[in-house]
């Protein structure tokens, strides 16, 4: 990529897009074009293809998704797979009508099955069935991989699809409906110890951030503590869903921007397959760390990061999601990229961030 070329980041505010954004900025990219939600809605296909008749972006990130943890992927089953299917559709059909040089279409590692060999590699896609409970979602980001491999092979287009694991960093969703597990729990810990050491300022000052179902922190003192109560969060204790037993991977998400930044500079598309290969598949690229923690040990993690001193319990008859999600990152080894911020570092990192 160009340093003056125009690139365009879809989702540019949300978790991965405005790292992707900063790390662009940092690097010296300097003819970078965003649209927040309000400016431009993804799902309108006739609004997507005016504003790249205007903008003529020469090399697209997709990082704009309908996104969410277990219970918005339980309840809001159709928003999960018509809206990313309809962004995808959208944003990848545009970038080819309009001669995009290259894209980059962000996944995630939720693709794989529910039963699938651990540590996942690439080519364990659709060998066995999904996960339940965000199928729809999977369905949308398999469709989104396979749009970009079937364009490149067709077309001889230039779109990569990276798979990313379980992201957190800044500007993440602290959402207690709809947020990822790692900022949930950061956040129903952070409140419950506010609650405990009896810091109304503080929890009227979050809550004012972030409503919970149209209560903030103007609300009277009961209608907050019955709120938080149905999240799990007292002056007393924290309950957390599930049994605290499943394996989960971390990605701080400033170094997924740069693995993403990393692959739209040195990878293209004949770099994703063996040469030679009869049947082209499976030529998305797993980004992660390689490595696990159980949701008990994040969640303890937390509890000494934040100070809280109060009483922490899961509940088994919610459900836990898939028990073990790790990728198999050695594709992306191979093509030159690795972590460096482990967990225990990011979690204080992420609070720090938190409590700005």
């Amino acid at each position: 990529m160009e340093k003056n070329a125009k690139i365009y980041v879809a989702g540019h505010h949300g978790l991965v897009g405005s790292a992707i954004w900063k790390n662009l900025q940092d690097k010296g990219y300097t003819n970078l074009v965003g649209r927040t939600h309000k400016e431009l809605d993804l799902l309108d296909g006739v609004a997507v293809r005016k504003f790249f008749d205007e903008e003529q972006p020469e090399y697209v990130f997709l990082a704009a998704a309908f996104v969410g943890g277990i219970m918005a992927n339980s309840i809001y089953r159709a928003d999960f797979i018509y809206k990313n299917l309809q962004i995808q559709q959208n944003v990848i059909g545009e970038s080819f009508r309009h001669n995009v040089k290259k894209l980059l279409f962000l996944g995630s590692t939720c693709i794989y099955p529910r039963d699938a060999e651990q540590p996942m590699k690439e080519d364990v896609l659709l060998t066995s069935p999904l996960e339940y409970t965000n199928e729809p979602y999977a369905i949308a980001k398999i469709a989104g991989l396979k749009m970009c491999e079937s364009f490149n092979l067709q077309y001889g287009t230039n779109y990569i699809a990276v798979m990313p694991t379980n992201l957190y960093g800044p500007n993440d969703n602290f959402d207690l409906e709809r947020s990822h597990v790692l900022p949930a729990m950061i956040r129903k810990i952070h409140l419950a110890h506010c609650l405990k050491e009896g810091n109304w300022e503080a929890v009227r000052k979050d809550m004012n951030l972030r409503p919970v179902e149209g209560v903030n922190g103007d609300s009277p003192k009961e209608e907050i503590l019955a709120i938080l109560k149905k999240y799990g969060i007292s002056e007393t204790e924290v309950t957390l869903w599930g049994t605290g037993t499943p394996l989960r991977e971390f990605l701080w998400s400033e170094e997924m921007a740069d693995a993403s930044v990393f692959v739209m500079e040195h990878v293209d598309f004949k770099d994703t397959y063996k040469e030679g290969s009869k049947d082209i598949r499976n030529c998305h690229i797993n980004i992660g760390t390689g490595k696990e923690i159980t949701i008990r040990q994040l969640a303890e993690r937390i509890v000494e990061t934040v100070g809280y001193q109060g009483k922490l319990t899961f509940d088994s008859s919610k459900p836990d999601g898939t028990m073990r999600k790790l990728t198999d990152p050695s594709k992306l080894h191979s093509l030159g990229w690795h972590h460096k911020i482990e967990i225990e570092e990011g979690v204080q990192r992420m609070y720090e961030w938190y409590l700005k």
